[in-house]
């Protein structure tokens, strides 16, 4: 044990020590005072749930978009006491992919070996529909589009060439980089050109001095850090999926991510965006990428239209990031909280005594922790009652002086266990430990796909009112006989994690399977509820396929007319991901 540095739990006024031959925490005496080491629906719905309402119509004839696609209600149910309509999306009149088609694709890409997968039936390279079932189904398995090509260009001079071919012939385009999306946004709706990003991989310049990255939209988000690291700097984005999703993708749906708090959204970080129009010359647009300018007042700045727009209106292949400089020291410490409300309070005074240095601030419910456990067989840190129902807060931080770094962490601390705000904790004191703390956050996504089908849903809210929406989403289930641990209960959990920083709950409703009645419990109803607090159906996901149709429960009815208005100026034949973003 002479080689182990030990980590002091809160609140116990012992330390405990990770040893890591036997995986379990061992208690050490001591005290801690000795201690120094985040539908269209035109117009904004009413929150009365007695009212009876449509929410889903046809698009009147004058209002709909040049050879878009064409969306009929059919199917109405009931959520509580309102009746609504879903969409029933219709194939639009887009043309049909031909032989000569696939000709011209093999052609301008110079019939490199697989940049061109298809099932078209007549092709002498032909592949079983199967082959294609990686780009067309997400990876939840929740949409399934049907699509018999998918293109894999490697320049933009190509993703050029092939925008202009499709939108002359009007082939319908699903832009797609590492399909690691929730809402569907980046599979077909119905047999759209499946344009993948992947090959756009190179990374094209790097200032070291400024820390300002140039690179092709297709790099994967974790090869960029990898990329960075050794010179001391960090991409200003940090998800769950970075080992497969790409930086176009996530610029693209604006991706937030665990360390928004501390580096902002991308917005802010993106200086320039290379984007293919969808003209009939697949014109490339350049905004801020000439020399990589932080400050550029001139006019209109475009780029920001194309970040969190989804593919709709161009398709991204470069993108200028501002990256900051790593943090040469970090920590982190994982908190016990005995409930929600004292979690606002800790944030309090965490961003008053950290300051600066504060790079996360995230938590997740007992559920969420009881799961990944059990999921990664780890030893709990903490001994909770059973049944008892407990909140874990994780705080990182990052800077540059480890000794004034440690000190400020310590004196949070100590604050928080005099005043009795947490009833114990845990500090990392190495790497190791760094790691297995942060794994208890990271890996919930992977802990809920195995224990089941997820309706994930992520809100942006109130941190007052966050939790609320989960104890709600419990009760109705319970109320409807669906939520339970016997074999008839459709749902298993509901589950409640985010980022306090910045106001926004991940909500994951884990299901036996894809369930209808369990849809028709959530949505719209989860919408209503998010609107009647002022707060947004989507924080990070995007809109894409799943909540398209919502878009009015954040956005009223003028907001949704300009965006119309913007989506005509840049894609007048609708060619680009059609069906998502809004109806």
């Amino acid at each position: 044990m002479a080689h182990l540095r030990t980590i002091p739990f809160i609140g116990s006024t012992v330390f405990r020590a990770w040893r890591p031959e036997l995986s379990v925490w061992s208690r050490v005496s001591s005290t801690i005072k000795n201690f120094r080491p985040p539908s269209k629906i035109l117009g904004n719905p009413s929150h009365n749930l007695q009212a009876r309402r449509t929410i889903i119509t046809a698009r009147p004839e004058a209002s709909r978009l040049a050879s878009g696609p064409a969306f009929i209600s059919k199917r109405a149910f009931t959520s509580g006491c309102v009746q609504f309509d879903q969409p029933v999306r219709t194939r639009g009149d887009y043309k049909l992919l031909t032989l000569a088609d696939l000709e011209f694709f093999k052609t301008a890409l110079d019939h490199r070996p697989g940049s061109v997968i298809s099932s078209l039936e007549g092709d002498a390279n032909q592949v079983p529909q199967s082959e294609l079932d990686f780009f067309n189904h997400d990876w939840m398995g929740k949409y399934h589009g049907q699509s018999k090509i998918v293109l894999k260009p490697k320049t933009t001079e190509e993703v050029s060439k092939l925008v202009a071919y499709c939108v002359q012939q009007r082939l319908a385009i699903c832009p797609q980089g590492g399909n690691t999306g929730l809402v569907g946004g980046s599979v077909p709706v119905f047999d759209e050109v499946i344009l993948n990003l992947g090959g756009l991989s190179n990374i094209r310049s790097f200032d070291e001095t400024s820390g300002i990255l140039t690179a092709d939209a297709g790099c994967i988000l974790q090869n960029l850090d990898d990329f960075l690291n050794p010179k001391g700097y960090i991409v200003p984005l940090d998800l769950g999926a970075k080992g497969s999703c790409q930086i176009g993708g996530n610029i693209a749906t604006n991706a937030g991510g665990l360390r928004l708090l501390r580096y902002g959204s991308l917005h802010g970080s993106v200086l320039g965006l290379e984007v293919v129009l969808p003209d009939e010359k697949g014109t490339l647009l350049s905004s801020g990428m000439k020399g990589g300018l932080r400050k550029d007042n001139t006019g209109y700045d475009l780029k920001q239209l194309f970040i969190g727009s989804e593919g709709t209106l161009g398709i991204i292949t470069g993108a200028c990031i501002l990256t900051p400089k790593r943090s040469t020291f970090n920590n982190v410490a994982l908190l016990l909280v005995s409930n929600y409300e004292t979690i606002a309070q800790v944030f309090a005074q965490t961003r008053t005594k950290l300051g600066e240095i504060l790079s996360a601030f995230e938590f997740f419910d007992q559920d969420c922790f009881d799961l990944v456990t059990a999921h990664t067989n780890q030893k709990k840190p903490f001994e909770v009652p059973e049944g008892s129902k407990q909140f874990y807060v994780l705080i990182e931080t990052g800077g540059s002086n480890k000794d004034h770094d440690d000190e400020k962490l310590s004196d949070l601390l100590e604050s928080l266990l005099d005043s009795s705000t947490i009833v114990d904790g845990v500090l990392a004191q190495d790497q190791t430990q760094f790691q297995s703390i942060w794994s208890l956050r990271e890996q919930i996504p992977e802990a809920v796909g195995k224990f089941g089908k997820a309706y994930k849903y992520d809100l942006s809210l109130p941190v007052s009112v966050m939790y609320d929406v989960v104890e709600e989403t419990r009760d109705r289930f319970k109320q409807k006989g669906l939520l339970g641990t016997e074999g008839d209960k459709m749902v298993k959990a509901v589950l409640g994690y985010g980022h306090i920083g910045d106001g926004n709950l991940h909500i994951n409703i884990v299901s036996r399977q894809w369930d209808p009645e369990v849809e028709r419990a959530i949505e719209p109803w989860i919408y209503e509820w998010v609107s009647s607090k002022h707060g947004s159906i989507s924080a990070e996901h995007g809109l894409g396929l799943m909540k398209a149709p919502y878009i009015g429960y954040s956005k009223d009815g003028k907001n949704v007319e300009m965006m119309r208005r913007i989506k005509q100026v840049f894609d007048p034949h609708q060619i680009l991901n059609p069906g998502k973003y809004f109806l």
